[in-house]
């Protein structure tokens, strides 16, 4: 068995276990072999695993391709579901399927040093969170893929290449 098929079969092997999987909820997981990369951030996530109007199109956006994110991203997506339980947007028991649907999606992270953070943070007047995204494109040469007009904004400031997403 070659590495692809067995990518493949790891993914498809991890996905019976995902909550209301889906044909297009399945696609972020595909492989092939003419990958794509792209750093996300927390829009992108949260948009998969709560099922937002965007879903449909990063599910076609990310088919095959990999994905990186900085390691902050993992208490940015805590924060987001922490605040829409506060909110009462959502119940825990959803939060709780959001979260393993998540820690399925076959993620790379890379850190990025807190000096350039914050350089890129005092630069240009954005958030440590949003700087590490963007450290994280420039350090890897990837495209950012996000739904934040503020962190497009600021990417490209920064000279990051941003892939746009379009209903």
């Amino acid at each position: 068995m070659s590495a692809t098929e067995i990518h493949k079969q790891s993914h498809r092997t991890r996905l019976k276990n995902i909550p209301n999987n889906d044909t297009l909820f399945v696609q972020l997981y595909n492989s092939k072999s003419n990958k794509m990369n792209y750093v996300v951030d927390t829009s992108i996530i949260i948009s998969v695993i709560s099922n937002e109007k965007h879903k449909k199109k990063l599910i076609e956006i990310t088919e095959g391709a990999d994905l990186t994110a900085p390691s902050s991203l993992h208490w940015e997506i805590g924060n987001a579901l922490s605040a829409m339980i506060r909110r009462k947007k959502v119940s825990r028991q959803k939060v709780l399927a959001a979260i393993a649907s998540y820690r399925e999606i076959p993620i790379r992270f890379s850190d990025i040093e807190l000096e350039t953070a914050l350089e890129l943070s005092a630069n240009l007047n954005i958030y440590a969170y949003d700087a590490y995204i963007i450290g994280c494109a420039l350090k890897h040469k990837y495209p950012i893929l996000t739904l934040d007009k503020g962190l497009m904004d600021a990417a490209r400031k920064a000279g990051a290449t941003i892939k746009e997403v379009t209903l």
